[in-house]
């Protein structure tokens, strides 16, 4: 007996087999398939693409699927999911959730807790003891996702754009991006950021050139990078405010591949959370949030699996 446990970012896509025990037996990885960002049938390719690969050395059809999807926290969204499961074609119990709580679940288990995620878009989402829970942010790049990969990456393009116009301060992230880019003048990302194979993640992946000029003391970086922070913490004190968990004792877990590539921002983001939990615990997530998809489906498969609700 097996089960599936798969995480679909806006980034990449992980797919783990694991056995009755949870142990990782296999894993697959494919590219980003946010339902809100690529549409149904890039997220369907995706989806059967890497469950193939990670099932192939096996002998029969998962038991229990558990997919956790960024862009995906509505009845509706999960209907559509459902359905792509069904054309698929496995044969599997099948729990569709939002990949924070994956998230949340590979690094605390089922404990009350938060998690801070910050990758190509961002959310704050958590529980209490009472199997309640609430959510902050995850509104996607364009309504939302403050202090996420995408957003900082933007606010670089735009203080570029700002110093070429003569509006805004000079900025070493001009030189960074450019070469990045492979151009030469602000004016020739005009061609870059509006070509239609020009995703989130592309900005996103500028993140790294923030933290690289604020190392060196560029002002503009510093301040796009302590916005990014201020913006995630709160994202983090709401969540703590509707769940009653400022004088609990509690962890925050933070996930995401911006709190990797952005070291800065995933100490400061920690230094800062105690003033809004004085009790809580800080700790960055060191499993693939897929791990907590395979705990789900095994939950799922033995009884069915308890999913936290929404307070409001």
């Amino acid at each position: 007996m097996h089960v599936l446990g798969i995480d679909v970012g806006g980034t990449k896509t992980v797919c783990l087999l694991g056995d009755e025990e949870g142990r990782v037996l296999s894993t697959a990885r494919g590219p980003g398939a946010n339902l809100q960002a690529v549409g149904e049938l890039q997220l369907e390719k995706v989806l059967h693409t890497v469950m193939e690969e990670a099932v192939a050395q096996q002998t029969g059809p998962p038991a229990a699927i558990c997919l956790g999807i960024a862009g995906v926290d509505r009845p509706e969204d999960a209907a559509v999911v459902r359905g792509i499961m069904s054309r698929i074609g496995y044969k599997a119990r099948i729990l569709v959730v939002n990949d924070a709580l994956i998230a949340l679940q590979a690094g605390i288990g089922a404990a009350a807790g938060i998690v801070i995620v910050a990758g190509t878009g961002s959310i704050a989402y958590g529980r209490d003891r009472h199997g309640n829970a609430a959510r902050a942010g995850g509104w996607g790049y364009v309504l939302g996702d403050e202090g996420s990969g995408y957003w900082m990456g933007r606010l670089a393009l735009r203080a570029i754009v700002r110093e070429a116009d003569g509006r805004g301060h000079p900025t070493t992230l001009t030189p960074r991006v450019l070469a990045h880019f492979g151009v030469t003048r602000p004016q020739e990302l005009l061609q870059t950021v509006y070509r239609h194979d020009f995703k989130p993640a592309a900005v996103a992946a500028l993140a790294t050139h923030v933290q690289q000029a604020r190392d060196e003391g560029d002002a503009v970086a510093t301040a796009i990078l302590d916005w990014a922070a201020k913006e995630l913490v709160a994202a983090a004190e709401s969540v703590t405010k509707q769940l009653e968990l400022t004088d609990e004792a509690f962890s925050f877990v933070l996930a995401g591949g911006m709190f990797k590539a952005v070291p800065w921002l995933r100490m400061e983001v920690a230094r800062r959370l105690p003033a809004v939990a004085p009790a809580s615990h800080t700790a960055l997530l060191d499993a693939e949030p897929a791990f907590g998809a395979v705990r789900l489906a095994l939950a799922e498969l033995h009884g069915g699996a308890k999913l936290p609700l929404y307070k409001r």
